[in-house]
């Protein structure tokens, strides 16, 4: 297929759809990442392997040129448990919500910190993402979500990390040399003479 070798490791599931064949009603696209897909998303993400990847969107046009992209990114991964070292599988089910715009739509000032007043919990909505010479990549977007969903700390059910307690040694501490020379200050042989 062409679409194999256009595919580069920083856009390993590559998905695009031209912004001009969404029609005013929007449209639901089903994509799957192939082996070679899976097998560069599993080295990116330092995974043992991506077993399976789906993802389903429903894209929905918007006034000024902006579409809304909704859907979901659904995977089977393996993992190495951090506790026991045992190869595991995990499911990841991650939402997918952004808004794509022409570049030319998107605002580009940053508020500095300094305007930004102390205690405002008021969040501004994340800007929306460019859409790139007419197409959205619905393969970066999955795979990004997949990414999102991955676990950073494995584990297999039931695994507990337990460390390892040694017997506290009386002679190992931080005062141990102190009480040494303590005690030979106290010892008939390391006694001084008292001035008579």
């Amino acid at each position: 297929m062409a679409m194999a070798s256009t595919k580069t490791n920083s856009d390993p599931w590559r998905a695009p759809l031209g912004v001009a064949q969404i029609p005013d009603t929007g449209l639901h696209r089903e994509i799957e990442a192939d082996a070679q897909a899976r097998r560069v998303i599993a080295e990116l993400a330092g995974l043992r392997d991506v077993l399976s990847a789906q993802a389903s969107f429903d894209v929905t046009p918007k006034s000024g040129g902006r579409f809304h992209v909704t859907g979901r990114v659904r995977a089977r991964i393996g993992q190495v448990c951090v506790v026991t070292l045992d190869p595991i599988e995990n499911d990841i089910d991650e939402g997918i919500d952004v808004v794509f715009a022409p570049p030319e739509l998107i605002p580009t000032r940053i508020a500095p910190a300094e305007d930004v007043e102390e205690g405002d919990d008021a969040q501004e909505p994340d800007p929306p993402e460019p859409i790139v010479n007419g197409f959205i990549d619905l393969g970066r977007l999955a795979t990004d979500a997949l990414f999102l969903g991955i676990d950073p700390y494995p584990r297999k059910p039931g695994a507990v990390f337990e460390p390892r307690v040694a017997a506290a040694d009386p002679e190992d501490h931080p005062f141990a040399a102190l009480q040494a020379l303590k005690g030979d200050a106290r010892s008939p042989e390391g006694r001084k003479p008292k001035p008579k």
